[in-house]
Order: C-alpha cells, then structure tokens, then sequence
C-alpha cells in the first residue's frame, strides 16, 4: 500500500488572495507530512516565495477560459499525472477544473475540487460552466455559507452521482498574523513609507480595488463620520491593488476629493507584509456588498488583535463573534457603519484590546491553517484507501 500521496494542485495565479494563499500552505505542509506536492499555475506574487525543494512547481496558462487552451493544458496535465504519478489532482478555480477533469478521466486519478466563491449564473451554459466544481469526487466548501450555496444550486447532482460534499473552513498561518512577532521598525517604516499619522485612529480596509468591495460605501460612511461634530481625529486608508482596473480607481479618487477628504482618506496600493498593515490599524473594515465565501480580512484582522467590523453578509457571519470578537452591521448601509464607527472610537483602550484579545483565541480555535491543512490532508488519504 502506498505511504507517500502524491497531490497536484491547480490554481490560475498565486497572488495573495485566500484561494492562493491556502494553495501555498497546503502545498508546504503535504511536503512536511512527507507527501509530494506539485502546483500548477500561471504565474503570481507568491510563486517567489514557494520553497522549490518542497513543492514542485510546472507553469501553464490555465488561467485562460479559451476553450482550446483549456483542452491542451488538460493533455498536458494528463502527461504530469503519469510521469509523477499522482494520486490526487486538486483544483481550485472553473477554467483549471475543466482541464483536471478531463486530465483525471484520461488517467483515472482522483479529482478535488474546492468553491472559493458563489460563481453567481444567470442562464444554463454558466451554470454548466460552474457545474465542474461539482464534477469532483470530493467538493470542498470554505464556509457554510458556501456550502448551503452548492447544496441550493447543486444539490441534485450531488444525489445523483454520489459525490461529496463537506466544509473545510479555510485557515490562516497564525505564525505569520501574530502581533507580537511585528518589530517596530516595520511599523515605522511603514508610517514613514506613506505617511501615516499613527496618533490619529486608524481605520483600514483592505482588499483588491473592486466595486464588490464596497470601498465606496467605506467612503460615503468616513464622510458622515467626519462630520460628526465630536469625532475622534481619524485616518482612513483603502489598501488594495487596482489590478488594472483603473476606471474604478480613478472614481474612487473622484469621490474622496468631491467629499474633501483627500486628508482623511488614504489610498495605498499593496503592501508586502499585510500583518504591519494591521498592527498599524485601530479598526479593520470589510465593507463587501457581495457575500464573501470566507472572510479573510475578518479573520486576519482577528488574528492581529484588531476589531473588526463586517456587513452582515456571507462567510463573515460565522468567523466574528459579534459585539466579542468583531462587530456586523447592515450591508450597504453606510449611514450604520458611520454610527458603528462613531460608537467604537468611543471606547476606551482597553475595551478596544480586549475585543482584539478575543478575536485572536476565536482564530486559534477555529480558523489555524494547521487544521485546516490536516484536515484536507485526511480527505486525501480517505479517498485514495489509506483510512
């Protein structure tokens, strides 16, 4: 019987977004439990940072939806699976699960699969195309959320071909969002690199620049904040990419300078070690007007002992531990995440440390990228025979 699983997963880019970055510290972990790991992706951000002695990387364009790419690089997954003998082929996006399918029909290999999102459908050809994610032997959903999604749209298929499905919550390298491994001379270089005024309280929102985000929203609620005749002195900063979407970025400008807030808002690009972003911050935001499957913002946030406060859609819900841990108000509604703020600043420091204190035993219990890996991990030794 076989001892050593070897897992190929299969991801369009590795940024750092929380599809990738649960890819990456699965990837090392299955090579430190002495399996062989492969990836296979386009590019990214984070394949510099992947140990090329634990985790073989091959790069394709699987990122592509055109469907003869789609096709080859499913031949040539197929070429991969023989020659390294792979037991499992995990994918973890629409375009590359259509080409592991074929590949693992062709070789007869076990083929999982994990939903990141909703893939929202509007007609029967995208809901076909979405319909890969559950051509698996095994369906992965990040949250419950996610899963009484699949199980609403889907669950007809999953009776009729006996496939599984079971939540896997997505996990966080705790080493890594740990408060107090920050020195202080990132935090300085990080107030000095942008300017920062760290007397002031601090209220960041990260995410990528997209209108699902809802930085405007964060906007329109800093602005009433603002007028609020017995405010708190406060900084907001947006931090995200535009990841080419210079229209969106350019109306978020806009709106900042119609409001007159260009001393109030801060808009920063990217920053290379997210946990200094957090450490700086008084409050985290995620304003997303769209469910997000997981909410990795809310549980880093947590993770650095930050407050945090989410709107009350989506995989949020069930990592904060509302008015303990994190606070939720009303999605869209910038009028009560104005207030929300507002009655947050009012609290005194060691209100605002113990919601943050919390906020990191909640992740320690719940949300350790550990568990997460191992449980996956289980899974795969569950499906191949070995448990």
């Amino acid at each position: 019987m076989k001892n050593k699983i070897k897992v190929l997963q299969i991801i369009p880019k590795l940024g750092y977004g929380g599809a990738e970055t649960g890819c990456y510290d699965l990837a090392h972990y299955l090579s430190e439990e002495n399996c062989k790991s492969c990836i296979i992706t386009s590019g990214g951000e984070l394949l510099k940072y992947i140990d090329k002695n634990k985790v073989k990387v091959f790069k394709l364009p699987v990122h592509s939806k055109n469907p003869i790419l789609i096709f080859t690089n499913s031949i040539i997954i197929s070429f991969i699976i023989m020659i390294y003998n792979i037991d499992i082929v995990h994918a973890r996006s629409r375009a590359p699960a259509w080409s592991a399918l074929i590949a693992t029909k062709i070789t007869l290999r076990k083929f999982v699969t994990t939903f990141h999102g909703t893939y929202n459908f509007n007609n029967r050809l995208k809901k076909f195309y979405n319909s890969v994610m559950v051509r698996s032997d095994l369906v992965i959903a990040g949250s419950n959320f996610i899963f009484s999604h699949i199980n609403n749209n889907y669950g007809n298929f999953f009776l009729k071909n006996n496939k599984k499905l079971l939540v896997i919550f997505r996990g966080i390298n705790l080493n890594y969002f740990d408060p107090k491994k920050i020195v202080p001379s990132k935090i300085d270089k990080f107030l000095k690199k942008y300017n920062v005024d760290r007397n002031k309280f601090i209220i960041l929102l990260p995410g990528r620049l997209t209108s699902w985000k809802g930085q405007k929203v964060f906007i329109e609620a800093l602005k009433i904040l603002n007028e609020q005749e017995n405010a708190q002195s406060f900084l907001g900063i947006i931090l995200g990419s535009d990841q080419g979407r210079n229209v969106y970025k350019k109306q978020l400008i806009g709106l900042v300078e119609q409001y007159r807030l260009s001393k109030i808002i801060k808009l920063i690009d990217h920053c290379e070690e997210m946990p200094v972003a957090y450490r700086i911050a008084n409050l985290v935001c995620s304003c997303s007007i769209e469910p997000e499957a997981f909410g990795r913002v809310s549980v880093e946030a947590q993770a650095m002992e930050v407050p945090i406060i989410a709107s009350n859609i989506g995989g949020s819900i069930e990592t904060i531990v509302k008015s303990k841990t994190g606070f939720l108000y009303k999605n869209k509604d910038f009028i009560e995440l104005a207030n929300l703020l507002y009655n947050i600043m009012q609290k005194d420091y060691n209100s605002l440390k113990l919601i943050g204190v919390e906020g990191r035993k909640n992740v320690i219990k719940k949300f350790d990228v550990d568990k997460m890996c191992h449980t996956t991990l289980t899974e795969y030794k569950k499906l191949i025979g070995l448990l």
